[in-house]
């Protein structure tokens, strides 16, 4: 058996095609029946467009975007390869529930532009992508997935890096109709702080921990890649290389500003340990835990 997303998609399209070709077919004959009937023959046709058609056919694009939304509910134990539909939506965690892939431990998935985080979510992405479809194929679907998505970058992964750091939340609160269930806290345009997370797995201490245990450890590593930039700066004989390192150094020194600007919003936030209740909604609770004290910080992503 074929483990080639490729080939997947291809006996997808396949199947859709099939079903919309019959159902048109369908269609068709209902309406000659109807105009039989009516004798309306001089008046309508039974034909009917393709964008009428009430089933959808295939298309790369959305599929493969359909794709990696499901991989990032498996990293959040909303969706599991071990059961059929919802896993976990709130309540008691069953931790049973995951043997093929293990979610994320602590409801926190960065999203940065180069891969600091081993828990980052183009790691745990790749780690999905193997464990579904093997260790063999890996690098011929990373493509695929690339290719299909469009975004910028040479390399697979970075197209996929891109495609997350870019454009994934929009598509969600696309899908989703503005009521977003996975939510994604975001610094600024710097992109110098990033991370999703699942709202069913929400808690009194989730901020606090995104701050803590990512915002600071990236503030962190972003301190070093200054220096070595700058041990670059003063050490390289090569022009360009000590080019590339300062537009690289000008770009995380304004991740880091960013990034503490972020901080002193995040950090009022985190004290006062804000929980939600998921029978009042996504709307509510999104503005419920950047609000202090009568006053909005804001720290996730308009939706």
């Amino acid at each position: 058996m074929s483990k080639l997303i490729a080939d997947k998609y291809k006996e997808w399209e396949k199947e859709c095609e099939e079903r919309f070709n019959k159902l048109k077919a369908n269609e068709e004959e209902l309406n000659r029946i109807f105009i039989d009937i009516y004798g309306l023959q001089d008046e309508l046709k039974p034909e009917v467009e393709d964008k009428d058609v009430t089933v959808r056919k295939a298309d790369l694009q959305r599929e493969i975007k359909s794709l990696v939304s499901y991989a990032v509910g498996c990293m959040f134990g909303r969706y599991s390869l071990d059961i059929k539909g919802l896993a976990y939506a709130g309540g008691e965690w069953d931790s049973s529930k995951y043997k093929t892939f293990i979610p994320d431990a602590d409801n926190c998935i960065p999203i940065t532009d180069t891969a600091y985080f081993d828990d980052d979510i183009v790691n745990r992405f790749t780690e999905f992508v193997k464990v579904v479809y093997g260790a063999d194929t890996l690098e011929e679907n990373l493509k695929f997935i690339a290719d299909a998505l469009g975004n910028k970058g040479t390399a697979s992964r970075d197209v996929i890096r891109n495609y997350f750091l870019k454009d994934f939340f929009s598509d969600h609160v696309k899908i989703y109709k503005k009521r977003p269930i996975y939510w994604l806290f975001d610094s600024g345009k710097q992109n110098g702080f990033k991370a999703l997370v699942y709202m069913h797995r929400w808690n009194q201490d989730t901020i606090g921990n995104v701050r803590v245990e990512y915002l600071h450890k990236l503030q962190r590593i972003y301190d070093r890649v200054i220096e070595d930039l700058q041990y670059t700066i003063d050490n390289s004989n090569n022009s360009k290389d000590i080019a590339k390192a300062e537009k690289q150094k000008d770009k995380v020194i304004k991740q880091i500003k960013e990034t503490r600007d972020y901080d002193e919003k995040i950090a009022h936030l985190a004290l006062m340990q804000i929980d939600i209740d998921l029978d009042d909604g996504v709307k509510v609770n999104y503005e419920k835990v950047q609000t202090a004290d009568g006053k909005k910080l804001p720290i996730l992503a308009k939706i």
